[in-house]
Protein backbone atom coordinates (compact mmCIF):
# COMPACT_ATOMS: atom_id res chain seq x y z
CA UNK A 1 0.00 0.00 0.00
CA UNK A 2 2.85 2.39 0.79
CA UNK A 3 4.29 1.79 -2.71
CA UNK A 4 0.93 2.66 -4.24
CA UNK A 5 0.65 5.88 -2.22
CA UNK A 6 4.19 6.83 -3.23
CA UNK A 7 3.39 6.16 -6.90
CA UNK A 8 0.23 8.30 -6.76
CA UNK A 9 2.21 11.08 -5.05
CA UNK A 10 4.79 11.00 -7.85
CA UNK A 11 2.25 10.93 -10.69
CA UNK A 12 -0.53 13.19 -9.34
CA UNK A 13 0.98 16.59 -10.15
CA UNK A 14 2.31 15.63 -13.62
CA UNK A 15 -1.04 14.06 -14.60
CA UNK A 16 -3.14 17.00 -13.41
CA UNK A 17 -0.99 19.66 -15.07
CA UNK A 18 -0.48 17.67 -18.28
CA UNK A 19 -4.24 17.46 -18.75
CA UNK A 20 -4.82 21.04 -17.56
CA UNK A 21 -2.34 22.66 -19.95
CA UNK A 22 -3.57 20.45 -22.79
CA UNK A 23 -7.15 21.68 -22.42
CA UNK A 24 -6.22 25.31 -21.74
CA UNK A 25 -4.11 25.32 -24.94
CA UNK A 26 -7.14 24.30 -27.02
CA UNK A 27 -9.14 27.22 -25.61
CA UNK A 28 -6.31 29.72 -26.00
CA UNK A 29 -5.72 28.92 -29.68
CA UNK A 30 -9.46 28.89 -30.35
CA UNK A 31 -9.69 32.40 -28.89
CA UNK A 32 -6.78 33.54 -31.07
CA UNK A 33 -8.63 32.22 -34.13
CA UNK A 34 -11.95 33.90 -33.34
CA UNK A 35 -13.88 31.63 -30.94
CA UNK A 36 -14.22 33.09 -27.39
CA UNK A 37 -16.38 30.19 -26.12
CA UNK A 38 -13.70 28.70 -23.85
CA UNK A 39 -12.75 32.11 -22.50
CA UNK A 40 -16.38 32.91 -21.71
CA UNK A 41 -16.64 29.60 -19.86
CA UNK A 42 -13.55 30.44 -17.78
CA UNK A 43 -11.57 27.55 -19.22
CA UNK A 44 -8.49 29.40 -20.50
CA UNK A 45 -6.73 29.01 -17.17
CA UNK A 46 -3.99 26.97 -15.57
CA UNK A 47 -6.18 26.39 -12.53
CA UNK A 48 -6.56 22.57 -12.51
CA UNK A 49 -9.89 22.78 -10.70
CA UNK A 50 -11.46 24.29 -13.83
CA UNK A 51 -10.46 21.29 -15.95
CA UNK A 52 -10.56 18.26 -13.64
CA UNK A 53 -13.08 15.55 -14.41
CA UNK A 54 -13.56 13.53 -11.19
CA UNK A 55 -13.71 10.27 -13.12
CA UNK A 56 -11.33 10.82 -16.03
CA UNK A 57 -8.68 12.89 -14.24
CA UNK A 58 -8.68 11.22 -10.83
CA UNK A 59 -10.47 7.87 -10.55
CA UNK A 60 -9.43 6.27 -13.86
CA UNK A 61 -5.67 7.03 -13.64
CA UNK A 62 -5.65 6.05 -9.94
CA UNK A 63 -7.51 2.83 -10.77
CA UNK A 64 -5.05 1.95 -13.52
CA UNK A 65 -2.11 2.55 -11.18
CA UNK A 66 -3.78 0.40 -8.51
CA UNK A 67 -4.46 -2.48 -10.90
CA UNK A 68 -0.95 -2.33 -12.35
CA UNK A 69 0.51 -2.52 -8.83
CA UNK A 70 -1.75 -5.39 -7.80
CA UNK A 71 -0.94 -7.31 -10.97
CA UNK A 72 2.76 -6.59 -10.66
CA UNK A 73 3.13 -5.03 -14.10
CA UNK A 74 3.13 -1.70 -15.85
CA UNK A 75 0.21 -0.04 -17.57
CA UNK A 76 -0.47 2.68 -20.09
CA UNK A 77 -1.72 5.56 -17.94
CA UNK A 78 -5.03 6.71 -19.38
CA UNK A 79 -7.30 9.60 -18.44
CA UNK A 80 -9.04 12.74 -19.57
CA UNK A 81 -10.23 16.16 -18.41
CA UNK A 82 -13.44 18.05 -19.03
CA UNK A 83 -13.25 19.00 -22.72
CA UNK A 84 -12.77 22.70 -23.34
CA UNK A 85 -15.83 24.02 -25.21
CA UNK A 86 -14.95 25.08 -28.74
CA UNK A 87 -17.56 26.32 -31.21
CA UNK A 88 -15.84 25.55 -34.50
CA UNK A 89 -18.49 27.56 -36.33
CA UNK A 90 -17.18 30.73 -34.66
CA UNK A 91 -13.63 30.25 -35.91
CA UNK A 92 -12.66 32.59 -38.74
CA UNK A 93 -11.93 29.64 -41.06
CA UNK A 94 -13.74 26.79 -39.28
CA UNK A 95 -12.40 23.75 -41.12
CA UNK A 96 -8.84 25.01 -41.56
CA UNK A 97 -8.55 26.54 -38.10
CA UNK A 98 -9.78 23.31 -36.52
CA UNK A 99 -6.35 21.85 -37.28
CA UNK A 100 -4.53 24.45 -35.16
CA UNK A 101 -7.01 24.22 -32.29
CA UNK A 102 -6.64 20.43 -32.24
CA UNK A 103 -2.85 20.53 -32.58
CA UNK A 104 -2.52 22.94 -29.64
CA UNK A 105 -3.22 20.25 -27.03
CA UNK A 106 -0.54 17.74 -28.11
CA UNK A 107 1.89 20.62 -28.69
CA UNK A 108 1.30 21.76 -25.11
CA UNK A 109 2.12 18.25 -23.88
CA UNK A 110 5.35 18.21 -25.88
CA UNK A 111 6.23 21.60 -24.39
CA UNK A 112 5.58 20.30 -20.88
CA UNK A 113 7.68 17.19 -21.53
CA UNK A 114 10.55 19.48 -22.54
CA UNK A 115 10.13 21.51 -19.32
CA UNK A 116 10.26 18.32 -17.27
CA UNK A 117 13.43 17.26 -19.13
CA UNK A 118 15.03 20.63 -18.36
CA UNK A 119 14.10 20.28 -14.69
CA UNK A 120 15.57 16.76 -14.64
CA UNK A 121 18.74 18.12 -16.21
CA UNK A 122 18.99 20.67 -13.41
CA UNK A 123 18.58 17.93 -10.81
CA UNK A 124 21.30 15.90 -12.49
CA UNK A 125 23.60 18.94 -12.64
CA UNK A 126 23.17 19.18 -8.87
CA UNK A 127 24.16 15.55 -8.49
CA UNK A 128 20.58 14.35 -7.92
CA UNK A 129 19.56 11.22 -9.84
CA UNK A 130 17.01 9.82 -7.44
CA UNK A 131 14.42 10.95 -4.94
CA UNK A 132 10.89 12.32 -5.12
CA UNK A 133 11.38 15.33 -7.44
CA UNK A 134 13.62 13.42 -9.83
CA UNK A 135 11.03 10.63 -10.07
CA UNK A 136 8.31 13.25 -10.64
CA UNK A 137 10.31 14.71 -13.54
CA UNK A 138 10.59 11.25 -15.13
CA UNK A 139 6.84 10.76 -14.64
CA UNK A 140 6.14 14.19 -16.15
CA UNK A 141 8.13 13.36 -19.27
CA UNK A 142 6.45 10.00 -19.77
CA UNK A 143 2.91 11.21 -19.07
CA UNK A 144 3.12 14.14 -21.45
CA UNK A 145 4.63 12.07 -24.25
CA UNK A 146 1.92 9.43 -23.80
CA UNK A 147 -0.87 12.05 -23.81
CA UNK A 148 0.62 13.65 -26.92
CA UNK A 149 0.82 10.32 -28.75
CA UNK A 150 -2.62 9.20 -27.59
CA UNK A 151 -4.33 12.40 -28.68
CA UNK A 152 -2.64 12.36 -32.08
CA UNK A 153 -4.24 9.04 -33.00
CA UNK A 154 -6.47 9.69 -36.05
CA UNK A 155 -9.66 8.71 -34.26
CA UNK A 156 -12.33 11.36 -33.72
CA UNK A 157 -13.00 12.94 -31.28
CA UNK A 158 -9.29 12.75 -30.40
CA UNK A 159 -7.17 15.66 -31.61
CA UNK A 160 -5.67 13.51 -34.34
CA UNK A 161 -9.17 12.88 -35.66
CA UNK A 162 -9.84 16.62 -35.78
CA UNK A 163 -6.58 17.16 -37.65
CA UNK A 164 -7.45 14.49 -40.23
CA UNK A 165 -10.94 16.01 -40.63
CA UNK A 166 -9.37 19.40 -41.28
CA UNK A 167 -7.03 18.03 -43.95
CA UNK A 168 -9.53 15.88 -45.88
CA UNK A 169 -11.67 17.22 -48.73
CA UNK A 170 -15.11 18.30 -47.49
CA UNK A 171 -17.08 15.25 -48.60
CA UNK A 172 -14.53 12.76 -47.26
CA UNK A 173 -14.19 14.77 -44.04
CA UNK A 174 -17.89 14.58 -43.24
CA UNK A 175 -17.97 10.85 -44.00
CA UNK A 176 -14.94 10.37 -41.75
CA UNK A 177 -16.59 12.30 -38.91
CA UNK A 178 -19.43 9.74 -38.78
CA UNK A 179 -17.23 7.43 -36.70
CA UNK A 180 -16.94 10.04 -33.91
CA UNK A 181 -19.79 8.59 -31.75
CA UNK A 182 -17.83 5.34 -31.63
CA UNK A 183 -14.42 6.92 -31.08
CA UNK A 184 -14.14 6.29 -27.34
CA UNK A 185 -15.27 2.68 -27.76
CA UNK A 186 -12.61 2.19 -30.44
CA UNK A 187 -9.91 3.64 -28.17
CA UNK A 188 -10.95 1.43 -25.25
CA UNK A 189 -10.94 -1.68 -27.46
CA UNK A 190 -7.47 -0.80 -28.70
CA UNK A 191 -6.39 -0.25 -25.09
CA UNK A 192 -7.60 -3.60 -23.73
CA UNK A 193 -6.16 -5.49 -26.71
CA UNK A 194 -2.74 -3.77 -26.34
CA UNK A 195 -2.96 -2.50 -29.94
CA UNK A 196 -3.13 1.10 -28.71
CA UNK A 197 0.43 1.01 -27.44
CA UNK A 198 1.70 -0.33 -30.78
CA UNK A 199 -0.07 2.44 -32.72
CA UNK A 200 1.36 5.10 -30.42
CA UNK A 201 4.97 3.93 -30.72
CA UNK A 202 6.01 6.03 -33.76
CA UNK A 203 4.84 9.29 -32.14
CA UNK A 204 6.29 8.28 -28.76
CA UNK A 205 9.65 7.61 -30.35
CA UNK A 206 9.58 10.94 -32.20
CA UNK A 207 8.62 12.78 -29.01
CA UNK A 208 11.38 11.03 -27.06
CA UNK A 209 13.91 12.02 -29.73
CA UNK A 210 12.80 15.67 -29.51
CA UNK A 211 12.93 15.94 -25.72
CA UNK A 212 16.32 14.17 -25.66
CA UNK A 213 17.78 17.21 -27.45
CA UNK A 214 17.20 19.17 -24.22
CA UNK A 215 18.76 16.62 -21.89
Amino acid sequence: MSDLIQTIAVYAIPVIFAITLHEAAHGYVARMLGDPTAEQAGRITLNPLRHIDPVGTLLVPAGILLMSKLMGGSALLFGWAKPVPVDFGRLRRPKKDMLWVALAGPAANLFMAILWVISMRLYMAGGVQEGYWYQMAIAGININLVLMALNLLPIPPLDGGRIVFSLLPNRMAWQYSRIEPYGLVIVLLLLVTDVLWVLMQPVLQLGAAIVTWFL
